[in-house]
């Protein structure tokens, strides 16, 4: 079988990855618009051949988009255009609903399979992946009704049995809204605590002598890419503004509660924040 996988980083690199170790049978196309990273991925035995999008969709069965969000928007009605007859197109996007719309009444959408894997690290290119970043993790399909059965089973063929992934399904809307919250809202705050730090650095270079692990983890995510990270803010602005209002005022609560030194507010809501732990204990189970 031949697979395309367009964008050789740490998601589109582990997808191939990961395949190649079930099933060696699989030949990964790869195509990068960045030669360094296409150099490297054939290095590192990702790719198994490089080639140009339009001639590698032509001749994969399967052809998997891994690119930024705002490319994605870009690539999916000029492949769908060219994809051939029998062939899948899915894309692996954190957002969903502006993709999904951009080929809602396209005549190939029944080919299509829109994706999205919960799993990634803070680290980015060819060199970030491993073939152990999906199996096991979640991968959310939207709008499964609007694809074609032999689209969901291919889809279903090569993550949940091959890569042992959990297959969910929610509608578009749905799922930007959840994801603003559980992972876009998760890396705005890394990001913001960083620069926050950064920024009074300039006058207390210490304070990085003073960091713990607790710091490292939670800043941990401010390593992630702008190339990817920037347009999925633009692309689900509403919901993140949304969760971000919400933060904030969670944020100015503390801020209150500290200024007023009113400690036993502050135990309170530490309490109350603390049963997050039953909610991930029953995630990870």
């Amino acid at each position: 079988m031949n697979i395309c996988i367009v964008g050789l980083g740490l998601l589109g690199g582990s997808t191939a990855l990961g395949l190649k170790a079930k099933d060696s049978s699989y030949r990964i196309i790869g195509v990068d618009s960045n030669r360094d990273h296409a150099a490297r991925a054939l290095l590192g035995e990702i790719a198994d051949k490089i080639m140009t999008l339009e001639k590698a969709v032509l001749i994969a069965d399967v052809t998997i988009l891994a690119t930024p969000v705002n490319v994605i928007l870009k690539q999916l009605p000029k492949v769908l255009d060219i994809l051939p007859r029998n062939a899948v197109l899915i894309d692996l996007g954190s957002t969903k609903e502006l993709i999904c719309q951009s080929v809602s009444n396209h005549p190939k959408r029944g080919q299509y399979v829109a994706a999205h894997p919960i799993a990634g690290t803070e680290h980015s290119g060819p060199d970030a992946a491993f073939a152990e970043l999906l199996p096991g993790k979640q991968m959310i399909l939207c709008e499964r009704e609007r694809s074609g059965i032999e689209a969901l089973e291919m889809v279903e063929n090569l993550f949940k049995l091959k890569l042992n992934m959990r297959m969910s399904y929610m509608d578009p809307a749905a799922h930007d809204r959840h994801i603003a919250y559980v992972s876009h809202l998760s890396h705005i705050s890394s990001f913001a605590l960083s620069t926050t730090v950064l920024d009074k650095e300039k006058d207390e270079f210490s304070i990085f002598e003073m960091a713990g692990s607790g710091f490292s983890s939670t800043v941990r995510l401010a390593k992630s890419s702008a190339k990817m990270w920037a347009p999925i803010f633009t692309q689900n602005t509403k919901n993140i503004s949304s969760a971000l209002g919400a933060y904030i005022k969670n944020l100015q609560r503390f801020k209150d509660m500290i200024d007023a030194q009113d400690e036993a507010a502050s135990k309170q809501e530490i309490t109350r924040a603390n049963d997050i732990k039953r909610i991930l204990s029953g995630i990870d189970k």
